[in-house]
C-alpha cells in the first residue's frame, strides 16, 4: 500500500491543505501526517468527513505520496500542482499566498 495523506480545501479561503499529526489543516504539504497502513487510512477518512460535516473543508481526498529524498510528493499531477501552486505566472504584481502590503492611499 501507498504511503497516504489527507488534503482538501478549506472553506473560508478554498486554499489546499493537508492534515497534520495534531489534526489541523496546514498549507504546506511537507507537515502533513502520512498514514502507513489501513487503520490510520480509515482514521484519516473519518476525520475527513467530520471537518466536511462541520464546514471547515471541501473536497476532501486521500491522497498516494512517496518519500523523495526526503520530501513528499504526491503520485498523482493534480495533486503535486495543488500542493506546488498555479503552472502558469500571474498578472504582473500578483504575489499569491504572500502576505503584501496594503497599497499607499
Amino acid at each position: 500500500m501507498a504511503d497516504k495523506v489527507l488534503t482538501a480545501n478549506r472553506l473560508s479561503d478554498g486554499i489546499s491543505v493537508w492534515l497534520d499529526a495534531s489534526g489541523n489543516w496546514n498549507e504546506q504539504l511537507q507537515a502533513a501526517f502520512v498514514a502507513r497502513h489501513k487503520e490510520a487510512v480509515d482514521a484519516l477518512e473519518a476525520t475527513g468527513k467530520q471537518a466536511f460535516a462541520d464546514n471547515k473543508v471541501v473536497d476532501v481526498n486521500v491522497v498516494d505520496v512517496e518519500g523523495v529524498d526526503g520530501v513528499l510528493r504526491p503520485l498523482r499531477m493534480r495533486e503535486r500542482i495543488r500542493a506546488a501552486g498555479p503552472t502558469i505566472a500571474y498578472a504582473a504584481g500578483y504575489a499569491g499566498l504572500t502576505a503584501t502590503a496594503a497599497p499607499a492611499a
